[in-house]
């Protein structure tokens, strides 16, 4: 699909997850790779399947915890995974993930949607604090109206409570909503509530949720433009 049949006529905001999406989820353990040594990039993926699957079985079960203490726990198991890296860099790499590294392609992104004037923001898992710190450190904070968060929905995402948050932050109906997210599953659950979905498959990955497909792919946040 062409960039520009990618956002739709009708579109008046386009809200993006946070971890993964504007922000590389393994710059934490990339920043301290030398330390860890070479369980480094298996001991960052550990990290991030759990803090998603702690989201999924909490949700499941009718539970929530803010996503910070999930990421906690998902670190301390993937220490568990991994011996011998010395368990001494946990609040370093904690504190790595407060500030996560922008993708390249974020900011001018950003920008050209603002210009257009399209509203831009975040729905994240994130808890409001989390959300604040890695907005912060990007430098982001002027180029994203809302930044909203799960946490005030008590759930976590795919739960349609969670998009719905969009809808009431910015007083519009869910065709006038372009979502984009580096996680396919949140595509499915943003395509099940009628946004206009677009993932950003920055891995090549395999396409799945056949019957919830995105509006478009693209290979980085600028294929949006």
């Amino acid at each position: 699909m062409p960039a520009s049949s990618i956002i739709p006529p009708a579109a008046k905001a386009v809200i993006f997850d946070a971890y993964g999406t504007l922000f590389d989820v393994h710059s934490a353990v990339a920043r301290h790779a030398a330390s860890v040594g070479p369980d480094a990039a298996r001991l960052s993926e550990i990290w991030r399947a759990k803090q998603l699957e702690y989201s999924w079985v909490l949700s499941l079960a009718g539970r929530y915890e803010p996503f910070w203490r999930l990421t906690e726990k998902a670190l301390d198991h993937a220490l568990a995974r991994h011996p011998g890296v010395d368990r001494a860099l946990r609040p370093l790499l904690l504190d790595a993930y407060r500030s996560l590294d922008a993708y390249a392609e974020v900011r001018p992104t950003l920008e050209a949607l603002r210009a257009r004037g399209l509203r831009t923001g975040i729905l994240s898992n994130g808890d409001p604090a989390m959300l604040h710190a890695a907005v912060t450190s990007a430098g982001l904070g002027s180029l994203l109206d809302p930044v909203l968060s799960v946490d005030a929905a008590g759930v976590f995402k795919t739960s349609p409570r969670t998009y719905d948050l969009v809808l009431d932050a910015l007083s519009v109906t869910a065709a006038e909503v372009v979502f984009v997210s580096s996680n396919r599953w949140d595509i499915a659950g943003a395509a099940a509530f009628g946004f206009a979905p677009v993932w950003v498959n920055r891995l090549g990955l395999p396409d799945e949720y056949a019957e919830l497909p995105p509006r478009a792919v693209v290979s980085s946040l600028d294929g949006l433009l």
